[in-house]
């Protein structure tokens, strides 16, 4: 058998291209997504966010003001890179789509960035405009001056809610002195007196884009290294976008498809400025005409939970943490699961014990996905019901081939670890302004090196086995972090916990773990015993260490890395 997979087994329903179900759409690009969605979708609900609900003709006019503005209020034109830094706010998807009506480059920020890792994405990206929110005005006003931004547009967190509400919010958060600290900037425009400009100067003119331009740079999450933007182009967008609709033409048992259009009910806790969030509820669900419930401050459980409990929720997209923290809470049985048809998991791996847990408490099975910022982000994913396969990642998207390779790059037979590359129309534009670096992911035939430890099956099933840099050699032996953690994790007292390599005069490395008890009564050779009752001798960890909690993203990955130089401080 061929060691390339282009596609493994479909489910029913699901086309085996796209071309066989969407027909020719090289051509398009994310503004004619958006047209589309208008002219299908206009009355239905779009997004909701803290209790109000924007159809999707509200959102667009409240895009197409804002893409007057930039027209005609700005010195912007089409290809100039404008940053966007906010929370999942119904500003969120105006910006976005204005922005992008106006033909400029969307520039995803996170609003928690540091200020040095604010200045670096600016200046990386050439940023000539930032749309912020004023809760992180002044890290805005201190990296200001070392930037090219000229145009700074200032938004709060409840411009967009109807009087009094808005208001009451916005005068709130003032008389916080830690939510809104003190700063000034006064060439920043209000984003409500933007959306009036714009309204006043007309429509404006639609700009001539084609489908390999540049829509997004969306950086990576700087844990290899100096984050780098990944050129995302309207292609990519919009060939991941129709891959994971792809799969939504699976039917059941009986015949129905899994997913109804417009009638879908969709969670979104994850960070919209992060690409897997920004697929799923900035492409997919307004192609579709689902509605989004957009999650401020997915820590906040008690909001969190007030938000989705109003709605018969449909689908879920979150990541292991997440569920781990909501399954923890008291209240979240109070909500509405009698809809709930598809939980998906992306961003880090799933714990097998979590997934068991979702199915117990919410009746929904959770589906792991995979997928890279590179990658627009798919890459695979579970199909709903029997054909998913926990501990895997699935199947490859529609059109999408799959390879592993071993580390001269020759590649490798089914069934084999290796480094996992992939091929296909969601596959990015490359590095902004780092041909060198494009040059180490990306070979001629457009196969990019995800640096990620696959086996692929027979069947086409994908299970990522770990990072190759977080492999750890003990003894000649290698080990993966990802299968001690699994481990780990099941055992009653551990919340959550990650393994990294150390250096080990007898072995070469061993592993260590860092731990977190949930409060009840543990020690390292608790741990040590259970360890011992489900992994071979040389990978049960040499050292444990206890933490009151452990490094993450913003998207809620446990960050090894910071762990390793903690480690190798120390040493």
């Amino acid at each position: 058998m061929d060691a390339t997979f282009w596609n493994g087994r479909r489910a029913a329903g699901v086309p085996d291209s796209l071309a066989a179900k969407f027909g020719d759409y090289a051509d398009m690009t994310v503004l004619d997504v958006i047209d589309e969605s208008v002219r299908q979708h206009a009355g239905r609900p779009a997004f909701t966010c803290m209790g109000h609900t924007l159809t999707y003709a509200e959102i667009d006019r409240y895009a197409t003001q804002f893409a007057a503005y930039l027209q005609k209020h700005t010195n912007l034109v089409p290809g100039d890179r404008i940053a966007v830094q906010m929370a999942n706010l119904l500003q969120y998807p105006v910006t976005l789509f204005g922005a992008l009506r106006a033909g400029l480059v969307v520039v995803n920020t996170n609003p928690l960035y540091t200020a040095r890792e604010m200045l670096h994405q600016f200046n990386d990206a050439g940023a000539k405009a930032l749309v912020f929110m004023n809760m992180f005005g002044d890290k805005v006003a201190e990296v200001l001056p070392q930037t090219a931004i000229e145009h700074l547009i200032i938004t709060q967190p409840g411009d967009l809610l109807p009087p009094p509400k808005g208001w009451l919010i916005n005068a709130a958060l003032r008389y916080v002195k830690k939510a809104v600290p003190a700063f000034s900037l006064p060439a920043a425009v209000p984003f409500k007196q933007a959306l009036k400009q714009g309204a006043d100067a007309g429509a404006p003119s639609r700009p001539t884009l084609h489908s390999k331009d540049l829509a997004v740079l969306q950086y990576t999450g700087g844990t290899t290294g100096v984050a780098k933007g990944a050129m995302l182009t309207h292609a990519n967008l919009v060939a991941n976008m129709l891959q994971v609709k792809a799969n939504f033409e699976q039917v059941d048992d009986s015949g129905q498809k899994i997913h109804q259009a417009g009638s879908e009910h969709l969670v979104a806790p994850l960070p919209l400025y992060h690409i897997y969030s920004f697929t799923v509820h900035m492409m997919v669900a307004p192609s579709t005409g689902d509605h989004s419930i957009l999650i401020v401050n997915p820590r906040d459980l008690d909001s969190f939970i007030r938000a989705i409990k109003p709605w018969p929720i449909t689908t879920f997209v979150g990541l292991n943490t997440l569920f781990v923290a909501l399954m923890n809470h008291p209240k979240f049985t109070d909500c509405n699961f009698s809809r709930l048809k598809s939980t998906a998991s992306g961003g880090t791996a799933l714990v097998a014990d979590t997934a068991r847990r979702w199915k117990e408490v919410t009746g929904s099975d959770i589906g792991e996905g995979y997928g890279l910022t590179e990658c627009s982000p798919v890459v695979s994913s579970n199909f709903a019901g029997g054909k998913a396969r926990l501990g895997t990642v699935g199947m490859p998207v529609a059109d999408t081939a799959l390879k592993v390779i071993d580390d001269q790059g020759r590649e490798l037979p089914i069934g084999e670890r290796g480094e996992l590359c992939v091929k296909g129309p969601q596959v990015m534009k490359g590095y902004w302004q780092r041909p060198d670096a494009t040059r180490e992911v990306l070979d001629e035939e457009g196969w990019f090196k995800t640096g990620d430890v696959a086996v692929i099956d027979e069947e086409g099933y994908v299970s990522i086995v770990d990072r190759i840099k977080d492999l750890v050699l003990v003894s000649g032996f290698n080990v993966y972090p990802n299968e001690i953690e699994d481990v780990v994790s099941m055992h009653p007292a551990v919340e959550s916990c990650a393994a990294i390599g150390i250096p080990d005069s007898k072995t070469g490395e061993a592993v260590k773990l860092f731990v977190v008890g949930n409060g009840e009564a543990l020690n390292s050779d608790d741990i040590l015993e259970h360890c011992r009752k489900h992994l071979t001798a040389y990978k049960v960890p040499k050292q444990v260490e206890f933490r009151s909690s452990l490094p993450m993203s913003p998207v809620g990955k446990i960050l090894r890395k910071d762990l390793r130089d903690e480690a190798a401080a120390h040493a």
